[in-house]
């Protein structure tokens, strides 16, 4: 009886989890208005570190995170070797399409659909941050599987 429990118990957190992750995709961020300018910088540093990815330039990758993911994963070849690792739809992605991109709490959030080589569709959940010196930085990235459909 208790094993029936506690499975019962883990299948129910497991589907809160998927609806509130489902509910988030789903509905539209709390946004202010980005300006083009800033849609476009924020475009770019996530297309730059996917490109350098692209070419295994591990410095040129690392170099389009912010300070704290920098400082957390501390050289460019353990980014790399991370991103290998656990993020392989980013590293070397069929194809991509690039949704606007959202503020949210201080945070722009910079959503991207991608195909892997093996047909399976990702969404790339980019976290981006304006640092001090007016760059924008990648602060964290989050890749899931795309049930919805490609844009």
């Amino acid at each position: 009886m208790k094993n029936s429990q506690a499975s019962s118990s883990l299948f129910l957190a497991r589907l809160a989890g998927w609806l509130a992750a489902a509910f988030m995709l789903a509905a539209p961020l709390p946004s202010w208005a980005l300006t083009a300018a800033e849609e476009q910088g924020v475009r770019a540093v996530v297309e730059a570190q996917l490109a350098a990815l692209a070419q295994d330039d591990a410095a040129t990758a690392f170099s389009f995170a912010a300070p704290n993911v920098r400082a957390s994963v501390g050289t460019a070849s353990r980014f790399m070797e991370m991103v290998r690792k656990s993020y392989p739809a980013i590293y070397r992605p069929a194809s991509t399409a690039f949704l606007q991109p959202e503020e949210h709490h201080g945070q722009v959030i910079q959503r991207v659909q991608l195909m892997d080589e093996d047909g399976k569709a990702w969404l790339a959940l980019y976290s981006v941050q304006r640092q001090k010196d007016k760059a924008w930085r990648i602060t964290g990235c989050q890749v899931i599987p795309n049930k919805g459909r490609m844009a």
